[in-house]
């Protein structure tokens, strides 16, 4: 590994929850174990039941973890970009992969193997109670967003989709996108963006998406009626 990868590594894991409470050269030490992964749009970093041997930390790009609801609807679960890590509930308990993670663009992660990072862990116990609270936290954000999703019709859905990517600005999700993330027909949400760009609650356009109207989305996502 080059000197200025290693850098960039140890810098990304220091930032992170976990990883963070490790001392310097404890980091130096397990940035030094892994090696690069790059993707392309659309190539899967893992699926649903895969073995967990191994961490991946985002350097570049950005990933997309999803996972399949009780009726086979595909459920959006989180965006990950540079600095995040995925990965880590496989490290504790090995078990298979509970989600898929999908590059949505040019990706390039680092991926350290879970043998080093349970040495690392063993080694300073302090950064694994930081992994079970951040595990609790991200069980706790994933069974409100199934909850969500479960109890608001497609407009809500779509509301709340957009509420949530529209803080960065631009929403550039294409339409087929949106509708495989809250589990509709790309022609049903096309009819509801019309609706909503008629009543100027949102503007679309060759750059993607803005929202105009926030509270108007909101009330749909309290309410659960497509207005």
């Amino acid at each position: 590994m080059s000197a200025d990868i290693q850098i960039d590594v140890t810098s990304l894991l220091r930032k992170n929850a976990v990883f963070g409470v490790l001392s310097p050269e404890r980091l130096k030490v397990l940035a030094a174990t892994g090696f690069p992964v790059r993707l392309e749009k659309g190539m899967r970093v893992f699926s649903a039941g895969d073995t967990s041997h191994c961490v991946y930390a985002v350097l570049n790009g950005e990933l997309e973890v999803t996972s399949a609801s009780p009726d086979g609807q595909e459920v959006w679960l989180a965006r990950l970009t540079p600095g995040a890590l995925i990965g880590e509930m496989g490290v504790l308990d090995g078990a298979p992969r509970s989600a898929d993670a999908t590059a949505q663009r040019r990706t390039t992660l680092w991926q350290i193997n879970r043998l080093a990072i349970l040495e690392a862990l063993k080694a300073e116990p302090n950064a694994a109670l930081a992994l079970l609270s951040l595990l609790a936290q991200r069980l706790r954000a994933a069974d409100a967003l199934m909850h969500r999703t479960a109890t608001l019709d497609l407009g809500g859905r779509l509301a709340r989709l957009l509420l949530d990517e529209s803080g960065s600005g631009r929403i550039t999700f294409s339409q087929g996108e949106m509708a495989r993330l809250i589990g509709a027909s790309r022609e049903r949400v096309n009819r509801k963006l019309a609706e909503w760009r008629h009543k100027e609650w949102i503007d679309t356009g060759t750059a993607g998406l803005t929202v105009r109207n926030r509270n108007a989305l909101r009330a749909l996502c309290e309410n659960g009626a497509a207005l």
